[in-house]
C-alpha cells in the first residue's frame, strides 16, 4: 500500500470555528490569535492493490484557478480525481467534510466531489450534522449526500468493508467520530482523525477542551499508540503540522 498526504496548508482556529490561512514561513507563531490553535488540514489518500481511497476530504477551498483543492492534489500525484473508490469519513467538521461536495462556480449547483466513489459514512454522525446549530457542522455540505445513490451508511459501532477497511466508532472529540484501519497483506495503515490528530498528542496525557470528551479521546491515544507499536500500523495524522504519517517500528521478542 502507499499513502499520501494531501495537504491544503496551516491554518489558526479559536472558538470561532473560521480556518485563518497561516503561513508558517512568513508570520511569527507569537502573534497568532490568543487562544487558537495551529493546525495542518489534510487529507489521505491510500493505494491499494485494486481501489483509491480518500480519508476526509479537507476544506473545500479552491485554488486561484478555480479548481477544488482536493481535486488539484491529486492531479499532483498522477491520481485522477474520477478513479477514487473509496471515500471513508472519519466524522463531518467542517475542515473534514468540506470536500465531500462543492457549488459549481458557474452556474451555483451543488454536486458530489467524487461522484464515482462509494462514501462510507456514519449514519449517526450525518443525523447529527443536519440536526446541529454547531459551528463545526454546515448543513449545506453534507445534506446532498441523502440523494447520493453511492453512499454506503454505516450503522454499527464497528465492522469491516470489503475484508479491507477495519472501523470502529470511538466518540470523543464527536459523538459519533470513528477510526478506521487499512489492511492489506500484512501492513496496517491507522486513521483516528481528530481522535489522534498529532504525533504528539500520541505521545502524552493531552486532554483536548475542544472535544466532547477528552479523557475519552486521550484514552483510545494511549490504547492505539501501545498496540501500532506492537503491531508495526502506520499512522496518518490529519492534523499534523510536520509529520503527517509515522510508521512505528515492530517491537520484536
Amino acid at each position: 500500500m502507499r499513502i499520501h498526504p494531501l495537504s491544503e496548508g496551516s491554518f489558526t482556529i479559536d472558538h470561532t470555528k473560521i480556518f485563518v490561512p497561516f503561513n508558517a514561513s512568513a508570520e511569527n507563531l507569537a502573534e497568532k490569535t490568543k487562544g487558537s490553535l495551529l493546525v495542518e488540514i489534510q487529507p489521505f489518500v491510500v493505494i491499494t492493490e485494486k481501489d483509491i481511497i480518500l480519508l476526509d476530504t479537507g476544506l473545500g477551498y479552491f485554488n486561484s484557478n478555480g479548481v477544488l483543492q482536493i481535486h488539484e492534489n491529486l492531479m499532483a500525484l498522477g491520481i485522477d480525481p474520477t478513479s477514487v473508490t473509496k471515500v471513508f469519513m472519519s466524522h463531518l467538521h467542517k475542515d473534514h467534510a468540506g470536500g465531500l461536495s462543492y457549488i459549481h462556480p458557474t452556474h451555483g449547483d451543488r454536486f458530489i466531489s467524487f461522484p464515482y466513489a462509494t462514501h462510507f459514512i456514519q449514519r449517526r454522525e450525518y443525523e447529527l450534522a443536519l440536526s446541529n446549530s454547531n459551528a463545526s457542522y454546515i448543513l449545506e455540505q453534507v445534506a446532498i449526500l441523502d440523494e447520493f445513490s453511492k453512499v454506503s451508511w454505516l450503522t454499527e459501532d464497528e465492522g469491516v468493508i470489503e475484508n479491507l477497511i477495519h472501523y470502529q466508532l470511538t466518540a470523543g472529540h464527536s459523538l459519533y467520530h470513528q477510526a478506521a484501519w487499512i489492511k492489506e497483506q500484512g501492513e496496517i495503515i491507522f486513521f483516528g482523525g481528530d481522535v489522534a490528530p498529532q504525533l504528539q498528542q500520541m505521545k502524552s496525557r493531552f486532554v483536548a477542551k475542544y472535544d466532547v470528551d477528552g479523557k475519552t479521546a486521550m484514552q483510545w491515544r494511549q490504547k492505539w499508540w501501545e498496540q501500532g507499536q506492537q503491531e508495526g500500523w502506520k499512522f496518518a495524522f490529519y492534523h499534523d503540522l510536520k509529520m503527517p504519517t509515522y510508521q512505528q517500528p515492530t517491537n520484536i521478542h
